[in-house]
């Protein structure tokens, strides 16, 4: 009973900063309104609510169904047994890949085209990743146990399979000479 209630108190944190957008007490009617009225809170309602459902174990089945229609409309792919902290941001949903195995903290601010998920299918490991995180566009976050601190901001086109300590900014350096190389004729 106690984890359904934390779960349930999850829930209501998450969909007054994301789909409220208010600091006013949570409330059913004003979530419900906010997501029919305004369609870029949307993905946020529905994710959430499946998220819940899948977690607390109350119907799996749905839960799944709900994120497979996300998936479809919206071209990407959050998995269920991922626990993600109040005020997820996406900048643009297409192609961001989250792996059930990750734990992300509070103010969680990613863009397009970003995999965060495992080596292999068979690992033990977790991603752990801390409040107040941004991950650039087409970066690539893969590890076994992999600890990113709170307060760091991952660079574009970024790979990182190491940890990241708090407070830091860390980018994958781009070679500034381009080669090209022209195909036979």
């Amino acid at each position: 009973m106690k984890k359904h209630s934390e779960e349930l108190s999850h829930l209501k944190k998450c969909l007054q900063r994301e789909v409220m957008v208010s600091e006013k007490p949570f409330s059913w009617s004003k979530t419900i309104h906010k997501a029919i009225k305004c369609p870029d809170r949307r993905f946020y309602f529905w994710w959430r609510i499946a998220n819940y459902l899948y977690r607390d174990g109350v119907a799996k089945k749905l839960a799944i169904r709900i994120n497979r229609n996300l998936r479809n409309k919206y071209g990407l792919d959050i998995k269920l047994g991922a626990v993600i902290g109040e005020g997820l941001s996406i900048s643009h949903y297409v192609g961001i890949v989250i792996a059930d195995c990750c734990t992300i903290g509070k103010n969680f601010y990613i863009k397009q085209n970003v995999t965060i998920g495992v080596k292999h299918n068979d690992q033990q490991g977790k991603i752990y990743i801390g409040d107040n995180v941004n991950i650039g566009a087409n970066s690539c976050i893969i590890g076994n146990n992999l600890y990113i601190g709170d307060n760091v901001t991952v660079g574009a086109m970024s790979f990182i399979n190491k940890h990241i300590p708090v407070n830091c900014t860390v980018y994958t350096p781009k070679s500034e000479n381009i080669e090209i190389v022209k195909k036979p004729e």
